[in-house]
């Protein structure tokens, strides 16, 4: 075993520790049946300092890279996808203040002073139709007289809806009396973008209640409605042409957001193919008077869905690894980085929908962890941008000079 391997077994060990990971388990079934938050994993992941992982040691954390926070995310949605996904919009906010104070910038380094207090800090860029995503906002942002902004608008996927405490988002920033100069369906998103934090306390905020969906159901994404949202002028992150207009703030964003939601859907690919392994030891073949697990047709299946599986953590190792070491792969981060996700998204649906098979007709009923994991992998659809939208990106690569 390489040096490397016994840190990661004992970071594994101080953060998710066996029993710890099987009460998450037994939790998230109940959660998912009751449409719940995860109230009692957050405050043992708390009490064990994982909100602090990207914390540096000279702010009080253990800074952990995002190599090793990864991993870890790997690991707690084998147990807890829903827990880790919404977990892992905290810990994005935190990684991207852990990235840019690696560069140089320390401009964000209030927020690590906040997380060691107790604040939790979540997401808030999705929007609806906006497919420009970090490049554009639909969202209104009014300069005020004081260096600050009001924002109005609606954040969709708000994950941690019910206990964040600081949400970082981005808007449009008001040009005239006419509205804002930002993203229509025709036009390439202009103007200037202002992207900052805004506070739980303030006026105008309304989380919605509205969330009864397929899969992810712990995660308790519910929209953020905003109106006229005060962002206070030391609150202000930057204030950047809109369209692809490279930004240190922006690349931090979507590295950690792009590796962290990878690494959720590897660890629910990787439980889904245990579920599935066992699955063929379980059930017995009459016709081949073994279990199905010597039944060549079902072995083959499961091997199919496990080489679809490799490539994905060799991927998000690689590209973490990367980061961390501030290697430069200038215009080709974009495409590591979408393409990690999407390739982790595509594998967890590929191997639950495997392991179901395996299963058989046990998987298939609502109290079977696979029915839950099944439906928590049908959420990998929904991350930006979706393959749709990054295909132009990879064949631009090759094909416009």
């Amino acid at each position: 075993m390489t040096d490397r391997e016994i840190h990661l077994g004992e970071l594994a060990e101080t953060y998710l520790p066996d029993d710890l990971l099987e009460r998450f388990r037994e939790r998230a079934e109940t959660y998912d049946r009751e449409n719940r938050f995860f109230d009692e994993d957050l405050a043992e992941l708390k009490e064990r300092g994982y909100l602090t992982l990207f914390v540096p040691e000279s702010f009080g954390g253990p800074g952990l890279s995002l190599f090793e926070v990864a991993r870890l995310q790997q690991r707690l949605a084998s147990a807890a996808p829903a827990t880790a996904l919404a977990i892992n919009m905290h810990l994005m906010c935190t990684g991207v203040v852990k990235a840019m104070n690696d560069r140089g910038d320390a401009t964000l380094n209030w927020v690590f002073d906040e997380v060691m207090t107790g604040e939790i800090f979540a997401f808030g860029i999705s929007e609806p139709s906006n497919d420009w995503v970090l490049q554009g906002s639909i969202t209104e942002a009014v300069p005020t007289a004081d260096g600050g902004f009001e924002l109005t608008g609606v954040k969709i996927f708000t994950s941690l809806s019910p206990v964040w405490t600081r949400l970082i988002v981005h808007g449009s920033v008001v040009t005239d009396e006419d509205g804002i100069a930002g993203p229509d369906a025709d036009e390439p998103a202009e103007g200037e973008l202002v992207y900052g934090f805004i506070e739980r306390s303030a006026p105008g905020i309304t989380v919605s209640d509205d969330w009864d969906v397929l899969g992810m159901r712990a995660s308790q994404s519910r929209a953020t409605i905003l109106e006229n949202v005060p962002m206070k002028p030391e609150r202000v992150s930057r204030v950047i042409p809109a369209g692809k207009h490279p930004d240190l703030l922006t690349f931090a964003i979507t590295s950690n957001f792009q590796l962290l939601i990878a690494a959720v859907y590897a660890g629910v690919a990787a439980r889904a193919l245990e579920l599935g392994a066992a699955g063929l030891h379980k059930r017995k073949s009459a016709k081949a008077g073994t279990t199905f697990a010597e039944v060549p047709e079902a072995r083959t299946r499961l091997a199919d869905a496990h080489l679809d599986f490799l490539p994905v953590t060799a991927m998000i190792d690689a590209y973490a690894r990367d980061f961390d070491d501030l290697v430069d792969h200038g215009a080709g981060w974009p495409l590591r980085l979408v393409g990690a996700r999407i390739r982790s998204a595509e594998a967890a649906r590929r191997c639950a929908e495997t392991a179901l098979m395996c299963t058989s007709g046990s998987g298939f009923g609502n109290n079977h962890e696979l029915s839950r994991i099944y439906r928590d992998a049908a959420a990998g659809l929904f991350h930006p941008p979706s393959a749709d939208a990054a295909r132009p990106m990879y064949a631009a690569a090759l094909l416009d000079g």
